[in-house]
């Protein structure tokens, strides 16, 4: 068995249908960086991701593991930091094409250092957004104006009603519509 080259391998990731164009320019992005493979996913970050998983199997020592951006590839600062250690003890090299607007390579003692601190800054940064908008949302239920979401798989009812009507599987409309089937059956069921 011959062992292969090296490779720049990439990552890229949105959470909704709406950013199709964000993973686009992802893969674009990475491509242009060099990497011979993408692994690219349209999944939320708090759900697994499959694609991120077939990548970190895929790489192998001496290989880079690319992202545009560590919010396309981590949770959290722990869920970074994570993913850098493992990748570290199989002598793996991560690179953040865009990181405060730096290229970071963890292969170097300088970039080790920046996903660490930039990692953890905007895990900061993120509990501050997250804690104005606690704030803000206990201010307007206080003064009666606050409603909630909107269900967003309930603004598309009008559309799984029409496809349902001309025979479109559930599958097949929740494929079209970007939902999950069980989001389909649910408008479905409430319409009967």
């Amino acid at each position: 068995m011959t062992k292969r080259e090296p490779m720049l391998v990439g990552y890229a990731r949105t959470s909704t249908a709406e950013q199709e164009a964000g993973l686009a320019a992802q893969q674009r992005d990475l491509k242009a960086a060099g990497c011979e493979r993408v692994f690219a996913e349209r999944v939320s970050s708090v759900a697994k991701r499959d694609q991120l998983a077939a990548a970190l199997d895929f790489v192998r020592e001496g290989d880079v593991l690319m992202v545009t951006k560590p919010d396309r590839l981590a949770r959290s600062t722990a869920d970074l930091l994570s993913i850098v250690e493992t990748l570290e003890r199989q002598n793996i090299g991560l690179v953040v094409l865009s990181m405060g607007g730096q290229r970071v390579d963890t292969n170097t003692a300088t970039g080790k250092l920046m996903v660490t601190m930039l990692g953890a800054i905007a895990a900061f940064e993120r509990d501050l957004m997250l804690e104005r908008q606690r704030e803000g949302i206990a201010k307007a239920k206080a003064e009666g104006r606050y409603k909630g979401r909107a269900p967003t798989a309930r603004r598309q009812a009008d559309d799984v009603q029409r496809l349902r009507g001309e025979g479109v599987t559930p599958t097949e409309i929740a494929r079209q519509l970007g939902m999950s089937r069980m989001s389909v059956y649910r408008i479905v069921k409430e319409a009967a």
